[in-house]
């Protein structure tokens, strides 16, 4: 089909909940695609952080062809060994000690929200179920993660939000001590806060935060679906941190294309979900628990040391264009923010990055890069050569 025979199906059929840009995209291979024009394009974008392994990869495909020809859906009623195989290598990764898988970040975050509160009611009973967030987080777009989301602008249409979020200052602890209460059951926040404008949050803040959290027995909620999967450098920035959270969501990037998320949990909090208190239908799905194996096994110290250096030379090499439209960077390993400065707008400039061949993202009032983790210095450098020349 051509772009504008895709684009009138689009248009007629879908609903127009997206601002699209003008491009059908056709097949990938590592961190380039191609429309179905034929134009080629370099990938800072990754699907939003999803396509980890870029587009293509033959470990991959083959872990996703092999289990779909296998077996591509039992439900959770009954065990498979892709399952079990990840969440021992999360948990064995990370030192958490069990997981429960979803579909999504925001249904991830869902289910964190909803341990933290089912422990604090089985604990104290009725009247501690509040949970504080930080302004200018971003949690997801379910009813209750959109109330959980710290920042105005999604508080709107979709009244009546859920109760028991407030909102407290990032790296501010007298703010979070201001908003506590004897209602609060947990803490709950993104280390690098991503679609707030890719902001990581100071050591001693987190830090300060964990302890309080124990010292409350309050439950630190840590939301990694973005920074989560090697993104930051490190397979969870928790690590990072140096910090144990009692319970973590990740999603995005962990079946490199497929949609998989859930959550990891501390030992304390083992037997909080019993049968029947929270559930889903494709969970844990054996196809996506396939490709989340992979994308595991491929993400050694080697593996996460290169993202780091990649992440720097992408920002060092930003900031040597000095481009009168870009200002600093800031982020972790290849979660990257670019501040816009100047009349143009971060939208405006995405649109002409887009329209010269480089996929790129907004976030916040800059730009931000989540490439996929295996891109070559070749497409690297493919694609700082377009950003310079399109901004110029």
């Amino acid at each position: 089909m051509t772009f504008e025979e895709i684009k009138a199906l689009d248009e007629q059929y879908v609903m127009h909940s997206y601002g699209r840009f003008q491009v059908a995209i056709d097949h990938g291979k590592g961190a380039t695609v191609w429309a179905v024009d034929g134009k080629e394009y370099i990938d800072f974008s990754a699907g939003i952080g999803v396509c980890s392994l870029g587009y293509g990869d033959p470990g991959w495909v083959e872990a996703v062809s092999t289990q779909a020809a296998k077996l591509g859906h039992i439900s959770n009623l009954f065990y498979t060994e892709p399952y079990a195989k990840v969440a021992q290598k999360l948990c064995v990764r990370t030192g958490m000690s069990n997981v429960m898988f979803g579909n999504s970040g925001a249904e991830a975050n869902e289910a964190m929200i909803k341990l933290a509160r089912k422990y604090s009611f089985d604990r104290y009973g009725k009247g501690r179920g509040t949970v504080i967030t930080l302004r200018n987080s971003f949690h997801g777009r379910t009813i209750t993660t959109l109330a959980a989301t710290g920042q105005d602008k999604f508080h709107n249409y979709f009244f009546p939000f859920t109760e028991g979020f407030r909102y407290a200052d990032a790296n501010d602890l007298d703010s979070v001590e201001a908003v506590a209460g004897h209602d609060v059951c947990a803490v709950m926040m993104e280390l690098v806060q991503g679609e707030g404008g890719v902001l990581p949050l100071d050591l001693e803040f987190v830090q300060k935060v964990a302890e309080l959290c124990a010292k409350r027995d309050w439950l630190l909620l840590v939301d990694e679906v973005q920074s989560g999967m090697g993104r930051t450098g490190s397979l969870f920035a928790f690590q990072q941190y140096h910090i144990q959270p009692d319970v973590v969501s990740f999603a995005k990037g962990i079946a490199g294309g497929l949609p998989f998320g859930g959550i990891m949990a501390n030992e304390k909090y083992r037997e909080v979900f019993s049968p029947g208190t929270h559930g889903t239908t494709f969970g844990g799905n054996p196809v996506a628990a396939a490709a989340a194996c992979h994308v595991l096994d491929r993400m050694d110290d080697a593996f996460l040391a290169q993202v780091k250096e990649k992440g720097a030379y992408l920002r060092q090499a930003i900031e040597a264009m000095e481009l009168s439209c870009l200002g600093k960077t800031r982020g972790l390993g290849m979660m990257i923010g670019i501040d816009v400065v100047g009349e143009q707008t971060n939208s405006q400039l995405a649109a002409k990055l887009i329209e010269s061949g480089l996929l790129i993202l907004t976030a916040g009032p800059g730009l931000r890069l989540l490439p996929p983790l295996t891109i070559t210095q070749e497409e690297m450098d493919k694609g700082l050569s377009i950003m310079k020349a399109a901004l110029l």
